[in-house]
């Protein structure tokens, strides 16, 4: 769910599985946004997290030692796992278009319910949502299940691992582009999570949005930086890196 200012008011008032919501209609498809009603994705089971090692080209953004590569570092580093706490994290450095993979789980002993108790979030560029959500056995809208474009596409399948095991992303992200101040090609995610593809490259209807439909703004930045968000519960990461992607030829 959507950080910031939206997190209180989005806990109090989040729609639940099977309830319809009053917010507005979604684009192409009979549903609105974060519709409990709308059909849950197909589960399908995996063999758990698909653990890679950062290539030689990447920015480490997390190796289990320190929160170096993040400003104010309010997290938790302990066994090699950073845990959420207190504040969305944030990275030093910004991206434009990248490759990123990333571990994370939910406390085993963390009672859930909907969009309470394992919920945290990617915002690719600091804008765009990857939803992070305890999905193995808890029912929750589709559109902010695990892996979902949060409030725009639901993933094609559930394929969450159980509370206490690993799940990991990987995903690979194309921001918008801009001809002045028209947006002429959206962003872009494809997204694999524990080996099985949720989204191929999918369109984002605009920067991120609680209840509301999501545009793009005239104006938007060539880079951003990658934020961990803070949703009150303490989800879990490790292994954590990003490849920025160039174009063909480029030496």
């Amino acid at each position: 769910m959507i950080g910031g200012l939206l997190v209180v008011g989005g806990i109090a008032t989040a729609a639940k599985f099977g309830e319809k919501p009053d917010n507005p209609q979604l684009p192409g498809v009979p549903w609105v946004v974060h519709d409990g009603t709308r059909p849950q994705p197909k589960k399908v089971e995996t063999q758990g997290v698909v653990s890679v090692l950062p290539p030689a080209d990447a920015k480490v953004l997390f190796d289990g030692t320190n929160l170096d590569a993040w400003t104010s570092p309010d997290w938790e580093v302990r066994d090699g796992i950073m845990i959420a706490a207190n504040k969305n994290l944030q990275t030093k450095d910004t991206f434009r278009d990248f490759q990123m993979h990333i571990e994370w789980r939910i406390p085993a002993d963390r009672e859930v319910d909907g969009q309470k108790g394992g919920n945290s979030g990617i915002f690719l560029m600091d804008l765009y949502e990857v939803q992070i959500l305890a999905c193995y056995e808890n029912k929750s809208y589709p559109d902010g299940q695990a892996g979902g474009m949060y409030g725009q596409y639901p993933p094609l399948v559930n394929a969450s691992r159980p509370k206490g095991e690993w799940n990991s992303y990987d995903l690979v992200f194309k921001a918008p582009r801009y001809e002045g101040e028209k947006m002429v090609e959206p962003a872009k995610l494809t997204l694999f999570h524990n080996g099985v593809l949720l989204h191929n490259a999918k369109e984002y209807q605009g920067p991120t949005q609680h209840k509301k439909l999501a545009s793009y703004p005239a104006t938007h930045p060539e880079r951003g930086p990658i934020r961990l968000q803070w949703h009150r519960d303490p989800v879990e990461y490790r292994n954590v890196w990003i490849r920025e992607v160039g174009d063909y030829d480029e030496e």
